[in-house]
């Protein structure tokens, strides 16, 4: 458990500097992006990572069941599609 506790500063510009035991323990590269949750005094940062096409194809498949349940037609999905973009 030792290793997963570091500290860090909060530069003037607002950076943060992930201690690099932790950066190589989560095998984190330059350019790696993050999801920031914060709520009172604590700050997650997630990792924001590709899908495998294993997950993006179970994704699919939940989408098209909900999408059945609801009543949707595939036109209905592709309008909504079409209307988020262009929000």
């Amino acid at each position: 458990m030792s290793d997963a506790l570091s500290t860090t500063k909060l530069s003037s510009k607002g950076q943060v500097v992930i201690p690099e035991n932790v950066r190589e323990a989560m095998g984190l590269e330059p350019g790696i992006q993050f999801i920031v949750v914060y709520e009172g005094d604590s700050i997650i940062l997630k990792v924001i990572s590709q899908p495998t096409l294993k997950r993006l194809k179970s994704l699919r498949e939940k989408v098209r069941v909900q999408a059945k349940k609801a009543g949707l037609s595939p036109e209905d999905i592709k309008n909504a599609i079409r209307d988020a973009r262009n929000q």
